[in-house]
């Protein structure tokens, strides 16, 4: 496939030709969507040599010039694609979606091309073949067959003749409509038509931080569509950082029902509309299943997970949704009861009531605001609790640097020490919204870390990226509890990748299975409601207290409120996942998506749906963003989290023992079974106590 672009490329495109940088990392702010591309198809280019070479030996295929050479190939591909899909996300630059737009139908053909290249295929299976009487492999090596043979079988390379022919299509079809959905989502963030301009009447019950936030986006904004700025208008978006404090704080029960809608409404219609393309998506799985033997694509997904199958995938929302749905109702209850002493009897609570009254629940039982802890989370000093997180576990040190070239102005880099002084890699951290960049927050990579022969390290460089508020002229950045978790959650997915001893790139950091990925990044957030952790860093931004024993306290119990309520959302999102993973028809170009989703959900229904209001077409994880048939890894991982953190709570929360062991499976990466390394770590298999237990449920 040929592709062609108008835009100019460097004289020399770092990255192909290598960097001379400070740990051969990339010069990211000059490269042009051009050098992106280019690196991209001769990074094709030069794979397929590879390849070919690998295919043209006539020796007999070995572990080392098979299995090993596959491995170690496309290293300049590699570099171009992490490069170029980690700043279009972070940049929400057009030249670059364009950029990723053009290339991915090649990006997918050359995937496909690889896996089913019927000579490399007959290489790899032949080694999967003779593995056993190999006596000099290691263990990892052993794992490194067998995840690369599981790999080619998994994508079509069994198959022959015209279903080989329709898989490549199918596959080709599925990587467009996954960049197509995923820029649709972005792009539906900045549309104008998912705003809303308020004065100051409008902003009842808002803090005064959140206020001065709303009034910057106003200035902002306006100055970006080179309007004059009205120093009498708010702006107030979907986006979570502007979302989420609108619901929990607004009087104005009209703004929220408003925003609500605005926000359920989204990717449904226009320019950035993503009904069809998720039919499509969720069709063209189906249909790549039954290619492959299977009756849904959840079947043919869960194989490479700790799950299997979708019986214990379901057997397992379902128990979570036993324990949960008897304390959601009471909770709902209770939060309607202190509504209708204001509001009167008639009142029922609806979805964009929620985070009001529960908020205000929590606050008469704790008498704890959200915004009570945030003086005692400046960015800074967080940053040093974040980072020391893993000083205190591991021993590792962190050390800003500006040796190596930024992206943005606004991001920090890191150089990563091990407690001997040996150099893990790097970390990019970059923690501001900016118009554009991708909602939410993420852990990603521009290099992984592997070995060669001789062991010599390749150091990973590491990325995370998250969309925190910007400061307001000299006011300090302070933030949320939610916040400063999501800020652990990330930073556990980066510990991930920092910390992998693999060889071989494949079985290196986070390239585990899907449903044990989470497991470190969601340990991390256990340390939030402990003392001895928060004493470490967390200090008043003008007076330089810890946090008071009993506003902590009021913290801790209030961790607990609304477990249910938000276990059951997360459960709700995992039914919807499956219910679309394990249709056995296509679905009707005449689909009703509001009837399928509410239908999907009703098992673990919290409200009556809303006329209007669907969550499928920004659903991002399982559409675009590698989650199909996984979304409920959150929960799983999330009973592994609360199994884990019950050792350091026996042993002592920054346990040295513990500690080391709990390295050793970040250190491992995918080099032995998921279950094998947990029940090394905890010696057993987790249950599901330790969670019912951290939500107060037993």
């Amino acid at each position: 496939m040929t592709i062609t672009s108008n835009i100019e490329c460097s004289a020399v495109n770092p990255l192909i030709a290598g960097s001379d940088a400070p740990f051969g990392t990339m010069p990211l702010s000059v490269l042009t969507a051009s050098d992106y591309e280019q690196g991209v198809l001769e990074g094709i280019r030069l794979q397929n040599q590879e390849i070919e070479s690998i295919c043209r030996q006539r020796s007999v295929p070995t572990f080392e010039n098979t299995v090993v050479a596959l491995d170690r190939s496309g290293e300049v591909l590699n570099r171009s694609v992490l490069a170029l899909s980690n700043l279009e996300s972070a940049m929400g630059d057009t030249t670059l979606m364009n950029a990723l737009a053009r290339v991915t139908p090649a990006l997918s053909e050359h995937s496909t091309d690889m896996m089913l290249n019927e000579c490399l295929w007959n290489r790899i299976r032949q080694v999967y073949e003779n593995r056993e009487a190999d006596k000099s492999l290691s263990p990892e090596d052993l794992r490194l067959i067998e995840k690369t043979y599981r790999s080619f079988v998994h994508s079509g390379a069994n198959l022959t003749g015209e279903e080989r022919e329709k898989f490549r299509k199918l596959s080709a079809e599925l990587s467009d409509l996954n960049v197509r959905f995923s820029q649709n989502v972005t792009n539906a963030m900045k549309d104008p038509a998912r705003r809303m301009w308020l004065k100051e009447s409008d902003l009842s019950g808002i803090p005064e931080s959140i206020k001065s936030a709303y009034r910057a986006a106003a200035a902002e904004t306006l100055a970006e569509e080179g309007k004059q700025d009205d120093e009498s208008l708010y702006l107030v978006t979907i986006f979570r950082p502007s979302y989420g404090p609108f619901m929990m704080y607004s009087d104005r029960r009209d703004l929220r029902e408003r925003l609500y809608r605005l926000n359920g409404s989204t990717n449904t219609s226009g320019e950035f509309d993503n009904m069809q393309i998720l039919k499509d998506i969720a069709n063209i799985r189906l249909e790549m299943a039954r290619l492959m033997g299977r009756k849904n694509y959840a079947e043919y997904a869960l194989e490479l997970t700790m799950a299997k199958t979708p019986e214990n995938v379901m057997a397992f929302l379902e128990d979570l949704r036993k324990a949960y749905t008897a304390p959601m109702h009471k909770e709902l209850d209770e939060i309607q009861t202190l509504a209708r002493a204001t509001e009167g009897d008639d009142f029922i609570l609806q979805p964009w009531d929620y985070s009001y009254w529960s908020d205000k629940l929590k606050n008469s039982r704790y008498a704890f605001n959200d915004e009570d802890l945030k003086p005692y989370f400046e960015l800074n000093r967080t940053i040093d609790g974040v980072f020391g997180l893993a000083t205190k576990l591991y021993g590792y040190k962190f050390k800003e640097t500006d040796k190596v070239d930024k992206y943005h102005p606004d991001v920090r880099i890191y150089e990563v020490y091990k407690k001997d002084g040996e150099m893990l890699g790097l970390l990019y951290a970059d923690f501001f919204y900016r118009a554009g960049k991708s909602p939410g927050a993420w852990m990603t990579e521009f290099r992984a870390e592997s070995k060669d022969d001789e062991g010599k390290k390749t150091l990973p460089l590491i990325s995370i990226v998250c969309n925190f508020s910007k400061p307001v002229g000299k006011a300090p950045v302070l933030l949320t509890a939610d916040e400063v978790e999501t800020f652990l959650h990330e930073f556990g997915h980066a510990l991930h990748g920092l910390s992998s001893e693999a060889k071989y790139e494949s079985l290196s950091g986070t390239n585990v299975d899907h449903d044990f990925v989470e497991l470190f990044s969601q340990f991390n957030e256990n340390f939030l409601t402990r003392k001895e952790y928060l004493d470490s860093f967390a200090r008043h931004y003008k007076t330089g207290k810890k946090i008071p024993a009993d506003l902590l306290d009021r913290f801790v119990k209030s961790a607990q409120f609304g477990a249910a309520y938000s276990t059951m959302r997360q459960l709700g999102f995992g039914y919807l996942d499956m219910a679309y993973h394990t249709i056995t028809e296509p679905l009707r170009a005449s689909a009703d998506i509001e009837e399928f989703e509410a239908a999907a959900q009703a098992p673990v229904k919290i409200f009556e749906p809303v006329s209007g209001s669907v969550m499928s077409p920004s659903f991002g994880h399982i559409f675009s963003g590698g989650y199909a048939a996984g979304y409920y890894g959150y929960k799983w991982s999330e009973e592994l989290d609360a199994d884990a953190f019950a050792a350091f709570k026996e042993n002592g929360i920054f346990d040295q023992k513990t500690a080391a062991k709990f390295l050793k499976m970040l250190q491992s990466g995918d080099t032995r079974d998921a279950m094998e390394l947990y029940i090394e770590f905890r010696g057993k298999k987790p249950t599901v106590d330790a969670l019912l237990e951290r939500d107060g449920i037993k």
